[in-house]
């Protein structure tokens, strides 16, 4: 017995001791079961990486429910088409957003309150009035690039916008009034589309445009002009003033645009036009058809295409058209129509001296001196050649030839168009 209490008295504690492991053991195991502290997430989030550039999670970023956000352009907001009738919350990091083909009315600025770094902004075709436009709603914007708002009822020029707006479409509204410092900070816009309003010549006095001094296109058709707009940037490349009244073009107007590259004018009223008016070294493209001219005019050496149609000639003077030859040194004359006019006889082959590139005279119909129409012998002149350059033929088109080439003419420049371009 004296032995065996002190193993008894070891054995007890041993007990114990294993005992309290164990309840250790599970206590900490019931700590598992609690609350996560505030710190801990059970949901992976993708947060940005400033050294990889990870891009943030789809769900963190949000989108307005009645539009969509595609995962893969995560900062654009597609809600065209949707028959909404107001600006839904547009999210911070939202860039670019298409709210085309609704039926919105009003342009809030509550709208926006959230958005500051739009870069495009496209509000077509919808039922925008001036009115309705809070002032100031795009002014904020200082990122915005390109402003879409064609296609609504707007009366006046949006004022003010901001100054690194380089795009701004305005065509197919009622706008007749702008404002006097409306065009003063648009010193970055390259594009501006006017065509389809009520201006007047006195809307664009004094040197109001020229202050857009990185201009490169001005649509200005479909409106209601009788003069040239003056003070055009020396900058402009396109300009398009179709269907409108101008009746004249001043001597000298042309010498502050050397870069012109293409000049649209048909249905205006031109009639006497200076001989060397468009004697410019960049024009590409030239359209005055559907005028009142009675004579050619000098051709410039880099002209490509030209456009006479419906105007009242009677006889192309190709030297007038090209005073000199000039062998290393030709003109690029390519296209040439003349249809609807009062010629008699088809233009004198010394047209081939003088412009050695062109392939295409269209004549079409003629008018007779007693208006009934009349066709030239020859419609359409076209020279064709071979892999060896070697071999040109004339000849007649067949029947519907006319319908071919209105198509292939002056179709194939739409004279409405909305963005810079090359004219090929």
């Amino acid at each position: 017995m004296g032995f065996s209490s002190p193993v008894c008295v070891l054995f007890f504690f041993f007990g114990i001791k294993v005992y309290c492991q164990y309840e250790t053991y599970q206590w900490d195991e019931d700590n598992y079961d609690q609350e996560p502290d505030d710190d801990y997430q059970t949901e992976l989030q993708f947060r940005q990486n400033i050294e990889y550039g990870v891009p943030f999670h789809q769900y963190t970023l949000g989108c307005a429910r009645e539009c969509f956000c595609p995962t893969n352009f995560p900062s654009s907001m597609y809600c065209d088409n949707r028959k909404l009738k107001t600006i839904p919350n547009i999210p911070m990091h939202i860039q670019q957003l298409y709210l085309q083909f609704n039926e919105i009315e009003a342009i809030t600025a509550n709208s926006f309150i959230n958005a500051t770094h739009l870069k495009e902004i496209n509000l077509s075709h919808n039922k925008i009035k001036s009115p309705k436009i809070d002032y100031g709603v795009f002014a904020k914007f200082s990122n915005l690039l390109q402003l879409h708002l064609e296609h609504n009822n707007l009366e006046e020029f949006p004022f003010p916008l901001p100054k690194s707006l380089e795009r701004l479409h305005l065509g197919y509204n009622e706008i007749s009034r702008l404002h006097t410092n409306a065009i003063d900070g648009l010193v970055n816009l390259t594009m501006l589309d006017l065509c389809y309003n009520h201006l007047q010549d006195s809307m664009l006095k004094g040197e109001i445009l020229a202050k857009m001094e990185k201009l490169m296109q001005l649509n200005l058709c479909n409106n209601r002009l009788e003069s040239m707009p003056p003070g055009l940037p020396s900058s402009l490349m396109y300009l398009s003033l179709e269907n409108n009244s101008i009746s004249s073009i001043p001597e000298k107007y042309f010498e502050k645009l050397p870069k012109l590259h293409a000049l649209r004018m048909s249905h205006n009223k031109l009639q006497d036009i200076p001989y060397n008016i468009f004697n410019l070294s960049n024009l590409i493209e030239l359209n005055v058809g559907h005028n009142k001219l009675k004579q050619a005019f000098y051709i410039p050496r880099n002209l490509e295409h030209l456009y006479l149609e419906n105007n009242e000639i009677e006889k192309m003077n190709v030297t007038v058209m090209c005073p000199s030859i000039e062998l290393l040194h030709h003109h690029h004359l390519t296209y040439l129509r003349v249809d609807q006019n009062k010629l008699k006889e088809p233009i004198s082959s010394y047209i081939f001296f003088c412009f050695p590139h062109i392939h295409t005279i269209y004549y079409g119909e003629q008018r007779s001196l007693n208006g009934q129409m009349i066709q030239l012998k020859t419609q359409v002149y076209r020279r064709f050649q071979d892999d060896d350059d070697d071999d040109s033929d004339e000849h007649s088109e067949p029947e519907g030839a006319h319908e071919d080439h209105e198509q292939g003419g002056e179709g194939q420049f739409d004279p409405y168009y909305d963005e810079v371009q090359e004219w090929r």
